[in-house]
């Protein structure tokens, strides 16, 4: 656990990122299962609107603000475009998360936070930016980028990833963690 200037502990966030089915949700459940079982439960956020349930314990659920099926029927969007869409909204009341974090979280090690499935309606639209940028003023904050191992077994796929991977870390200007998921 970092340390702030006044002594006081201060989590680490992870923000868990990643394209599409390399298992995100997967990972921040069993994060949060390996933590618990050493006692040290993180404080968990899920950022992604479009997930049908979360199989993890949930300390601030996107879903709860902001519903993202009528954002899609109100707005006449198509399923990215209903997540950019979704994520902007929340953003508008993220400061009200960041305190809520702030006032909670003080006994965790670890915050950790799923995103969307869409790595790219994250990491390439305003909103991300904003999110990202709020978490890393006030915690020291580590990008975990998965891959999907299977779809790294060609080396063109590999380097794909790869450079996904390094455009993020420029992007954002966070350390990043790349993970391989998932078994051969």
């Amino acid at each position: 656990m970092a340390e702030a200037s006044d002594s006081k502990k201060v989590p680490t966030c992870l923000l868990v990122l990643g394209k599409a089915g390399v298992g995100k949700t997967t990972f921040v459940r069993k994060m949060v299962e390996v933590l618990s079982s050493q006692s040290r439960s993180p404080y968990v956020i899920n950022l992604d609107p479009a997930c049908l349930q979360v199989p993890y314990p949930v300390n601030i659920d996107i879903r709860t603000t902001v519903n993202y099926k009528e954002v899609m029927s109100q707005y006449n969007m198509g399923p990215n475009g209903a997540i950019t869409t979704s994520l902007n909204l929340f953003t508008t009341v993220f400061d009200q998360l960041m305190k809520l974090v702030g006032e909670r979280a003080k006994d965790n090690e670890f915050i950790i936070i799923d995103t969307p499935g869409q790595m790219e309606v994250f990491n390439w639209s305003a909103s991300g930016s904003i999110i990202t940028k709020a978490l890393a003023s006030t915690y020291p904050t580590i990008l975990v980028f998965l891959l999907d191992l299977k779809q790294c077994q060609h080396p063109n796929s590999l380097l794909t990833n790869l450079l996904s991977c390094c455009s993020i870390m420029f992007l954002h200007k966070l350390p990043i963690l790349a993970v391989m998921n998932k078994e051969s």
